[in-house]
């Protein structure tokens, strides 16, 4: 019912209490949500009364919160179809995960597990055993750490090496990620002091060298993950970086990012990944520790790794920094499962490899079926050229080819059919270019179009 020209304190305490609101929702929904739920719908009524706006109902009411039981479902995690062409999308969890990942988690997250226990001494042991030397075989590295994130591992090779002392990196490489994440930031936050050397667009040897001094601790060189800089630009080459420092005997750190293990993928060497830099490539440089990521190209879960000397592993070991950093048994399962996919040549089983293989004429005939399932409705269908991204800050440049659904409604505006496809069951997330809905299907599995076919179709 709407109040007019009462005073509000009268049509407060007309609302009704939280526990009648909660007893009209639908009784299938836990009866902690629908109280949550009915005390926000009756706290946004009462600022609408206080504001001078009109009274609501109990029908209205009910809708209010129903809306937040709705809301509420959409804010906890749930599996969504990215149909962007994003393999490494962020905001969407990366890449998935593969079967045998799964079931190692399961088995390790199900039970009791040697997660700091050495079995053949029948003693504690360290959880960072786990993972490590099948990175030192697959790599051939000297020795390895894993922490929780990239970021993690380089803050810790920074405050292991070098609290208190200068870091010389060059300018064009103190990038900022998603999220605000700057190298600058992550240098101090670790104690060691940022010398920056070069201009935005080209550094020289000799600007390093002319950097170097008794305060010096290490030379790094950052992948620059997510831009490039063209055209009148310059750069040292990691090798020569490499050769400066050993020198003037001072380590050489490399933060590789993308966590690309080696240049050929089942054989193959993929053109658009030419200019990534290798981890390979990285150890045969002479790099004394190198950072990356495990949920990027390497397609593993969300996990730093850190690869180097014995002796300065050991340094970060001793950090009081890593226990804060530490991963969890989950991760470990995850990424020896990841690991072992590599050491047995098979990691085209991973899924970001497996959807950055698909060859364009197979999504090609993919979208050809979903647009043909789409006839009868109000829209135009295309089939063009495109491009996927590898994304995840695992290069700028890293364009696939790839065959690209574009549907133009006639009826709607392209932002509604978006919001329908985002209102699904398992949501749907697209993209709009040139007022074009957009569909790229390298980032879907196959039994999952003709689910997308359906949204779209409803969505038109």
């Amino acid at each position: 019912m709407t109040y007019k020209g009462d005073d509000s304190s009268s049509r407060l305490r007309d609302l009704p209490q939280v526990e009648r609101l909660a007893g009209a929702l639908p009784e299938e929904v836990p009866h902690h949500s629908r109280v949550i739920a009915a005390r926000r719908a009756i706290e946004q009524a009462r600022a609408r009364i206080r504001a001078g706006g009109p009274s609501a109902d109990l029908a209205e009411l009910v809708r209010t919160a129903e809306k937040e039981i709705a809301l509420d479902r959409r804010r906890r995690l749930v599996k969504v179809i990215n149909a962007t062409g994003v393999l490494l999308h962020t905001n969407l969890g990366r890449t998935p995960l593969p079967a045998e990942a799964i079931d190692a988690i399961e088995r390790a997250s199900t039970g009791y597990s040697n997660l700091e226990y050495d079995l053949e001494a029948g003693l504690r042991g360290s959880r960072y055993v786990h993972c490590t030397q099948m990175l030192i075989d697959l790599t051939g590295a000297p020795s390895a750490l894993i922490v929780n994130n990239n970021a993690g591992a380089v803050m810790l090779v920074l405050a292991a090496i070098a609290a208190g002392r200068e870091v010389i990196i060059s300018r064009g490489e103190l990038i900022e990620i998603g999220g605000e994440f700057r190298i600058p930031d992550i240098l101090a936050a670790s104690g060691s002091i940022l010398v920056e050397v070069g201009t935005t667009n080209r550094t020289h040897l000799k600007d390093y060298e002319r950097a170097l001094g008794a305060n010096t601790a290490a030379i790094m060189k950052v992948h620059p993950s997510n831009y490039r800089v063209v055209g009148f630009s310059a750069e040292v080459s990691a090798s020569a970086l490499s050769e400066l420092a050993h020198a003037n005997g001072v380590p050489f750190i490399h933060d590789l990012g993308s966590g690309l293990l080696r240049r050929r993928v089942s054989g193959t060497e993929l053109p658009w990944l030419s200019e990534e830099p290798a981890v390979e490539t990285a150890i045969s440089n002479g790099a004394d520790v190198i950072t990356f990521s495990g949920d990027k190209l390497m397609g593993g879960p969300q996990s730093g790794i850190i690869l180097g000397s014995g002796a300065a592993i050991d340094r970060m070991k001793r950090h009081p920094l890593l226990r804060a950093l530490r991963v969890d048994k989950m991760t470990l399962a995850a990424l020896e499962a990841t690991l072992n996919l590599y050491a047995s040549d098979r990691e085209h089983e991973l899924p970001f490899w497996r959807m950055a293989l698909i060859p364009v004429e197979e999504i090609a005939h993919r979208a050809a079926a979903i647009a043909d399932s789409l006839g009868g409705t109000a829209c135009k269908v295309e089939i063009t050229d495109g491009h996927s991204a590898a994304g995840g800050g695992a290069g700028a440049n890293t364009l696939i080819p790839t065959s690209l659904l574009e549907v133009s409604p006639r009826d709607r505006k392209p932002e509604e059919v978006i919001r329908s496809l985002l209102d699904e069951p398992i949501p749907i997330v697209a993209r709009i270019e040139n007022d074009r809905v957009v569909v790229d299907l390298r980032t879907v599995e196959e039994d999952q179009d003709s689910t997308v076919a359906d949204a779209i179709r409803a969505a038109l």
